[in-house]
């Protein structure tokens, strides 16, 4: 696709956004706009007009910003855009009212009904179930001496999890593995599979919700699952609908596993190929020190994180953001891939720093819309790359990493397969 040339260089087109030598490296074009172009509009593959921000000043600022609305109604073309700015099916499986989709004051009732559930201290108190997820799932390969890290650990780590977290019989999480498959092939499965993947999650979790409802004890117990929570949470005598709690289990499956899947993935290549930086790690580690792999995520996260762009803002009036006059109605995306590599804001920007200090990143976003789930993210991520490293210390890449697919998309970003060697070991932990 060749972009629209800057509207402040008529000159100097831009460089082509969205094609697969992008997907695979979008850097240099990220570089390109942040310099020439900060606030540039552009069509997406779906025909829909958005503009994009690349700097990190004025990232923060719209991700901050009242006037940007999360709300799709607020869209000026919402015919031509339905469906083409959101999650797949999300609609049709009346999805809507989760926390990517709403804005204050119903963002802030929801978003203190589900912060009562989903607490710092129930996600501490899940981490061993993380890293025995963890330790099982590389159990299952060590022995082979080969795996594909995508599909053998990165994806079935966060699905378990969550289902785990959710409080999903493990009987029935084999189906929510197949559902999340699906809705993260980005095109690569049958026409409509997303959204028959979405219905189907919607009904399930709205069944699984309406079951623990009516067997919902008087008080809850230690160890209580997150829907067990989220029906149990209020607030002055409000509760979550059953509706919403069904939205609200869904974005924190959907949100929560493919952005911890890429994190794992984007980091775990990252390290491979900067050799010293997995060394350091690796030497950290074997001392029993913790600070290098926590700094260590946040800079891996700010490198080459797992969301490319920030999910859909609409402008409810008109405003300038870098310079640029923002029409009432038009979408507005933040690239945080291209804010985190800002030199502005970063020394050396494009080079790995596990150590780095002062990394304000906004792989998590910024503001009343800060991921929810962060504090799970980087617990899953800390235990996986911690437990990787150290049981198959001289993992390496199978293929050229030239030879590596990126999935399509526009928000996330993320490695289709992951094939890697390393000497086999046997199955501990077992």
């Amino acid at each position: 696709m060749t972009d629209q040339p800057s509207s402040d260089r008529p000159g100097e087109p831009a460089p082509d956004l969205f094609t697969w030598e992008f997907a695979t490296d979008p850097y240099p074009a990220y570089a390109w706009l942040r310099e020439h172009a900060p606030v540039h509009r552009t069509r997406l593959p779906s025909g829909v007009e958005a503009w994009l921000v690349t700097r990190y000043a004025d990232a923060r600022q719209a991700l901050a910003d009242a006037r940007l609305s999360k709300n799709p109604a607020h869209h000026d073309e919402p015919a031509h855009a339905k469906g083409k700015t959101g999650i797949p099916g999300e609609r049709k499986a009346d999805l809507m009212t989760h926390l990517l989709n709403i804005d204050p004051p119903d963002h802030t009732r929801l978003r203190r009904l589900v912060s009562k559930a989903f607490t710092p201290r129930r996600v501490a108190e899940f981490a061993p179930r993380v890293q025995q997820l963890t330790d099982d799932l590389i159990g299952a390969f060590a022995a082979k001496g080969s795996a594909d890290l995508i599909h053998d650990f990165a994806f079935p780590l966060p699905i378990y999890a969550i289902c785990d977290l959710l409080g999903v019989p493990r009987e029935d999480q084999d189906d929510f593995r197949d559902w999340a498959g699906m809705m993260i092939r980005h095109g690569g499965g049958p026409r409509g599979g997303v959204a028959r993947s979405v219905k189907k999650m919607r009904g399930y979790l709205a069944e699984l919700i309406h079951r623990k409802r009516a067997a919902l004890p008087a008080e809850p117990a230690p160890g209580e699952d997150l829907i067990s929570g989220l029906i149990r949470a209020s607030d002055h005598g409000e509760h979550l609908t059953e509706n919403e709690a069904a939205a609200m289990a869904f974005i924190l499956l959907f949100a929560g596993f493919e952005t911890t899947v890429n994190l794992i993935g984007n980091g775990t290549f990252a390290l491979l190929t900067h050799p010293e930086e997995r060394a350091r790690l690796q030497h950290s580690l074997a001392a029993g020190e913790t600070g290098l792999l926590q700094t260590g995520v946040e800079e891996l996260l700010r490198y080459d994180g797992p969301v490319e762009l920030a999910t859909w803002r609409f402008a409810t009036e008109p405003l300038t953001l870098g310079g640029q006059e923002i029409a009432a109605g038009d979408p507005v995306l933040v690239v945080l891939a291209a804010a985190d590599r800002d030199p502005a804001r970063f020394p050396d920007p494009d080079v790995l720093d596990l150590g780095r200090a002062d990394n304000q990143h906004l792989g998590y976003g910024h503001g009343i819309h800060y991921c929810l789930g962060a504090p799970l993210a980087r617990l899953e991520g800390q235990a996986a790359l911690a437990t990787l490293f150290t049981r198959l210390p001289d993992l390496r890449l199978a293929v050229e990493p030239a030879e590596l697919r990126w999935r399509g998309g526009l928000i996330m970003r993320g490695l289709r397969t992951l094939p890697v060697e390393f000497t086999p070991v046997g199955k501990a932990h077992e």
